[in-house]
């Protein structure tokens, strides 16, 4: 599953954006959001999802179950 921003929550601080290794976080009307399609949870980069992480405000990165797992090619 990937991961999705809680629009209402974030504070569009930023320290997410540069932390993804996929380039899937993106600033949308002053907060971020990821796109699912590039979200591959940090799998084969990093322990933890990165956005997670460094998100200053809790619960705000959180699994998107609306997407499929992702699969390392």
């Amino acid at each position: 599953m990937a991961y999705k921003i809680v629009a209402s929550q974030c504070t569009g601080c930023s320290a997410c954006e540069p932390q993804c290794p996929n380039t899937a976080i993106f600033e949308k009307g002053g907060t971020f959001a990821i796109e699912p399609a590039k979200c591959s949870e940090c799998i084969g980069h990093f322990d933890q999802p990165q956005c997670v992480a460094v998100c200053p405000v809790d619960d705000t990165c959180v699994i998107d179950n609306s997407v499929p797992r992702y699969r390392a090619a």
